[in-house]
């Protein structure tokens, strides 16, 4: 089955909002390293057998879950906080994986591409017709995932001692033979 990049892009800029760039790359991206990984229907037959790592909070993160189906909620889709412009995908079924970086020099080749002198245009317009040699690098990686962080129920529920909260998937941690969140044992983003 041939991706219709097109028609994905369309279906991306729904869920994103808007156009641009991020949204070219993320989907050309996702294109490529599902086919790398052998995964051709990834919200349908194969929906099971794909689990993405995203590196970046960016616009590429829509357009990667918009083309693969792939999400937080499903377990599928996994947040690397690394600020890198890649992602690695891996099929689940086959054990292939294939992490795939946005090369840094695309930028200064979108000019000569689209023949547009503002940057933000010209790279929206030349990564639509860039071959994906311009545009990635890719390299064959290995990812081993954990059982807690495989997709399905969790494996395993406890009591914060500390604050009452419930923790799953063996996200807690052991401080003085007690099992606390991980917000008690090193400071949460919130304070009370």
């Amino acid at each position: 089955m041939a991706f219709d990049f097109e028609r994905l892009l369309d279906e991306s800029v729904k869920i994103h909002g808007h156009l641009c760039a991020g949204q070219v790359l993320g989907v050309k991206m996702s294109i490529l390293g599902l086919s790398l990984v052998g995964i051709f229907d990834p919200k349908g037959i194969d929906r099971k057998d794909i689990i993405v790592y995203v590196e970046i909070d960016r616009c590429a993160t829509d357009a990667i879950q918009s083309v693969t189906g792939c999400s937080l909620g499903h377990r599928s889709m996994k947040f690397m906080d690394y600020g890198i412009m890649a992602a690695t995908f891996l099929n689940l079924k086959t054990r292939t994986a294939v992490r795939v970086i946005a090369r840094e020099d695309a930028r200064d080749k979108a000019a000569h591409y689209s023949g547009i002198a503002n940057p933000y245009e010209a790279q929206l317009m030349a990564y639509k017709q860039m071959p994906n040699e311009e545009l990635f690098y890719t390299m064959p990686v290995t990812v081993n995932v954990p059982p807690e962080d495989m997709p399905g129920r969790p494996i395993k529920r406890i009591q914060c001692a500390r604050c009452g909260d419930y923790v799953q998937d063996m996200r807690h941690v052991g401080i003085d033979g007690q099992d606390v969140c991980k917000a008690c044992a090193f400071g949460g983003y919130y304070s009370k």
